[in-house]
């Protein structure tokens, strides 16, 4: 896809779970690689740069088992790579060139380490010059202080101290970091400038204790690393939720009102990018957090406030900030942020002339980036990337300024989130929910109105009505919530236009049979059953929209819906139309036992325990009794336009 147009996006509720971290990713990866024993790691990040460690890994002599759907068991070295002769292209992985860059040179072998364009155009001198105090043999292939480069055999030697900078990348100091305990001896770092983004150290510190390598920290200028200490592996380890890609959807909450949660990351994450949310508190957004969450909303009446910070301990989720300046009540400047230059793109520059795209006014300095916002935005930019994931997701943002956005080379997100712009449709794209007692309408009702607007349909209903269709096949009793749960959890649908399909079969004419009508109720009554299917509901919300058909929709399952109607009907008219439904398809029918239906079910749907049928408190009341379905049609599209237009 050479670009993606987001539509003006004026609202952002709901909720996110994030992929794991990348830094955690990359960096568990290789100290499982070189640890003793098997270790099995659960909530990797499926991403670009997590693909090019694990064939690097390969490459390498490493054993590795695909284990669960982002779950890898990674078989340990006890040391030092195997393989002792290997060229590896690593493509714009800094996480996984710089740290096998040191593990490689410590490893006896003759190495060679490639990658796109970019990467050598990304410095790596400061990390060599540290390599080489030590006697270890790396010779550049083209330009000095970049790569690609040449590893030889060497003997090292750890008398003195490693003298080495922090201020262009902290993951120089995490390459030594992870490979020194590889010569079992006494090591020890000294930091000749500031060290920045030192919450990326304290990443490496934590899981290298985690595999059982204690380094001794003072203050942030020197590092000790005692004799004797190898790696071994905990056992199983998880990836926490990636904080960076966090601060995209924090900051939507923040200027779209929210509430938009993320779940993976919260109070007691070790990742530094966690501050991000302490930085938009500042700016006035409604910040709250648990232990494993994180939550924001705009502020209460009023823009995000301006700001001048010092950014140098969050680089990353920081180029968020200066999106969120578009909509703060002045100029914001973000400082200390030199790293930028150096990463997969030029970030300030890049930043800034994408910035003025959208109508913002910039200056830009070596370390410092201030950016003035426009009294309305630009509509119609087209972002360019760079080849740079961050600049992708973090200008995706400018759409919540009402104006659209064209994105360009929107697959560059693949390197640490190749989902993201359906997730963030997820907590943006607008939703009508539609809920009321069977036969009210809401099912005709809700596809002309999603069909006039353009808008996606779910109609989970239907969903329902597969799981226990689902059920009868397979023998499970429409009871047994375990069973009808599982199936729920793989349930094999599929929505092709006006055709519905169970597991590759026509299920269109099934599912809507009567049986099939009280199987759905009562399968909806588990709480296993509708925990099951709350995400893959959600899923459906994409852009330019969508509009929910079904219980719960606007209670449960989009509570933050823009626009939530509930329609109703009395008992008789509901069960005159579904005899007239079932006539004019030559089916059998008794307009009596049909009420008799109708009211049982009403009743149950009403006093079950969970998601009883009811209407919000903020929902649109709409008795269709003496409508026609166009008259019904044409109030929802007054009410949604209303709220969403």
């Amino acid at each position: 896809m050479t670009h993606l147009d987001l539509p003006p996006l004026r609202r952002a509720a709901g909720v996110v779970r994030l992929p794991g971290s990348k830094s955690i990713s990359n960096r568990t990866l290789l100290l499982a690689a070189l640890a003793e024993g098997d270790t099995d790691i659960h909530d990797l990040l499926d991403s670009d740069d997590t693909r090019v460690m694990l064939a690097g890994l390969r490459q390498l002599g490493i054993g590795i088992q695909h284990i669960g759907a982002d779950s890898y068991r990674i078989g340990g070295a006890g040391g030092a790579f195997p393989v002792k002769e290997a060229a590896l292209f690593l493509g714009n992985a800094g996480t996984a060139f710089r740290p096998l860059t040191a593990a490689l040179a410590l490893s006896g072998g003759h190495y060679r380490l490639s990658g796109v364009p970019r990467m050598h155009e990304r410095p790596i001198g400061d990390l060599v010059d540290g390599l080489r105090q030590i006697g270890a043999v790396v010779d550049y292939l083209e330009h000095e202080g970049y790569p690609p480069l040449a590893l030889k055999p060497a003997a090292v030697r750890l008398s003195a101290p490693i003298r080495v900078r922090g201020d262009v990348s902290s993951q120089f100091l995490t390459a030594l970091l992870m490979a020194l305990p590889l010569t079992g001896e006494r090591a020890v770092i000294e930091m000749t400038t500031e060290l920045i983004s030192k919450p990326y150290i304290e990443i490496t510190l934590n899981l290298m204790a985690r595999f059982g390598v204690n380094v001794e920290r003072q203050g942030w200028e020197r590092f000790v690393i005692p004799a004797g200490q190898r790696y071994r592996s905990p056992g199983a380890i998880h990836v926490e939720g990636d904080a960076s890609s966090a601060s995209y959807f924090l900051a939507a909450g923040a200027i779209g009102g929210g509430p938009v949660r993320v779940e993976g990351v919260g109070r007691d994450s070790i990742q530094g990018d966690v501050a991000f949310a302490a930085a938009l508190e500042a700016m006035g957004a409604r910040i709250e957090m648990g232990a494993n969450w994180i939550e924001a909303s705009a502020p209460t009446g009023g823009r995000l406030r301006a700001f001048d910070l010092d950014l140098n301990h969050i680089p990353d989720a920081a180029m968020t900030l200066a999106v969120a300046a578009l909509f703060a009540d002045g100029p914001c400047t973000l400082r200390n942020i030199a790293s930028w230059r150096v990463k997969e793109t030029d970030r300030i520059a890049a930043m800034a002339t994408e910035l003025r795209k959208v109508g913002a006014t910039v200056d830009e300095g070596v370390d410092f980036i201030r950016v003035g916002p426009p009294a309305s935005l630009t509509p119609g930019a087209a972002i360019a990337t760079y080849d740079d994931h961050r600049m992708a997701m973090c200008l995706s943002l400018a759409a919540l300024g009402g104006v659209p956005v064209r994105i360009l080379d929107p697959g560059c997100v693949a390197k640490t989130f190749p989902d993201y712009f359906e997730r963030y449709a997820e907590v943006t794209a607008p939703v009508i929910a539609i809920d009321g007692p069977s036969a009210s309408g809401k099912g005709t009702v809700a596809a002309r109105v999603a069909a006039t607007l353009g808008y996606h349909m779910l109609d989970s209903g239907a969903l329902y009505r597969l799981t226990a269709l689902a059920a009868r096949k397979a023998g499970v009793a429409w009871d047994d919530e375990a069973g009808v749960a599982a199936l729920a959890a793989t349930l094999a649908a599929e929505f092709e236009g006006e055709r519905i399909l169970l597991a590759g079969e026509e299920a269109t004419e099934a599912i809507r049979s009567e049986e099939m009508g009280v199987g759905a109720s009562k399968v909806a009554a588990l709480p296993a059953v509708r925990a099951a299917l709350l995400d893959r509901q959600r899923a459906y919300r994409r852009w330019p929209g969508l509009v929910a058909d079904g219980r719960d929709m606007g209670s449960v399952v989009f509570p933050w819906a823009e626009c939530k109607v509930f329609l109703t009907a009395s008992a008789p008219a509901r069960a005159e139309r579904r005899y007239k439904q079932l006539i004019a398809k030559g089916m059998p029918a008794n307009i009596d036992l049909l009420l008799q239906d109708l009211r049982e079910r009403d009743a149950r749907d009403s006093a079950r325990s969970v998601a009883p049928l009811q209407k919000c408190a903020e929902a649109e009341l709409l008795d269709t009794s003496d409508l026609s379905i166009e008259q019904a049609v044409a109030a929802v599209l007054g009410w949604a336009r209303d709220r969403i237009h």
